[in-house]
């Protein structure tokens, strides 16, 4: 009979993530995972997932290869999902894989779960829930008077701006999942200390002729003077680096499957589409283009589409340092 066990090891807290450890026995397998047990509006769910398999057991030619999916739960309802990637194994007998979704910046107070699926062949399926719990978060709110330049921006419903957020949607929700350039934590993109807004403030505009229209800000504004150096923040593949009608010169680079960082309203960029990047490679120089009231750097973070709030990955989030 299988030995089934799921227990928290240890809990340690270290800058803004909660860590925690847990660990499934059976007889063909033993899964180790680390993860971040604290659930808050705006951050993500790691799990860093180590498969042991006993040097008894051998393994058959047509043996699949193996499955996993991580899952964010609200009462039992899935809200978030995402498949696990494989990373490369350090060791012969283990697999590490990897997984995050974001935590909505939406959240609201609820009863949440975290979920693993996992198929270690086609027959045999198990699924757990990750001890957790929530906290939440309260978001900053802000009225913005734009001038007619920016109103007509905001309000821009041209086909080019349409094409242009179409264009950037299908690079933020696409998933390759052999495209693992860093198991870093990130670094901030610019020296600067001066945050002028945050990702998850509650944003309402209001335009020349008196109307308003209220959104999220997805990013962490630095507010820089124009040609400041602008640095990726870890190392990956620049999938975009053009000129946009609300962003400005922008430059989107991928870090791991589904995880994007982007740079706006630059006045100038270093880079070109399909570079590869070091972190802390020069990007390009801030400005004021597109969008902006002013000289500054907008940073986001996006992670299956989903914005997540820039600090979150300024920790160990892959767990790459245990």
């Amino acid at each position: 009979m299988k030995k089934l066990l799921l227990a928290i090891l240890c809990v340690i807290q270290f800058n803004l993530i909660f860590a925690a450890s847990a660990k499934y026995e059976s007889e063909n397998y033993n899964l180790n995972l680390n993860y971040n047990d604290v659930i808050t509006p705006g951050d993500a769910i790691f799990v860093r997932m180590n498969i042991t398999i006993p040097k008894t057991h051998k393994k058959s030619k047509n043996e699949p290869p193996k499955k996993a999916t991580l899952q964010l739960l609200q009462d039992k309802k899935v809200i978030e999902s995402a498949p696990f990637y494989q990373l490369k194994s350090r060791k012969a007998n283990i697999t590490e894989m990897l997984c995050g979704i974001p935590v909505s910046l939406w959240l609201k107070d609820g009863n949440y779960s975290i979920k693993i699926i996992y198929a270690d062949t086609d027959t045999d399926i198990k699924e757990f829930i990750l001890p957790s719990r929530l906290e939440m978060r309260k978001f900053p709110e802000e009225v913005l008077q734009l001038d007619e330049r920016n109103t007509n921006i905001k309000t821009d419903t041209s086909p080019e701006r349409a094409a242009q957020i179409e264009k950037l949607n299908n690079i933020l929700f696409t998933t390759m999942p052999s495209d693992i350039f860093s198991l870093k934590k990130f670094t901030t993109p610019t020296e600067s200390q001066r945050y002028t807004a945050y990702c998850g403030d509650r944003r309402t505009y209001v335009y020349t002729n008196g109307k308003s229209s209220t959104s999220l800000h997805y990013g962490n504004d630095y507010g820089v003077p124009t040609g400041t150096e602008v640095r990726s923040c870890a190392a990956g593949k620049v999938v975009m680096a053009e000129s946009r009608i609300s962003t400005g010169w922008s430059v989107v680079v991928e870090h791991l499957p589904g995880l994007y960082s982007l740079y706006y309203h630059m006045s100038e960029l270093s880079v070109k589409e399909g570079d590869m990047v070091n972190q802390g490679q020069l990007l390009g120089k801030s400005g004021a283009t597109g969008l902006a009231t002013g000289p500054h750097l907008h940073w986001e973070v996006r992670l299956n589409g989903s914005a997540v709030r820039p600090e979150f990955f300024l920790t160990d989030f892959t767990f790459d340092e245990d």
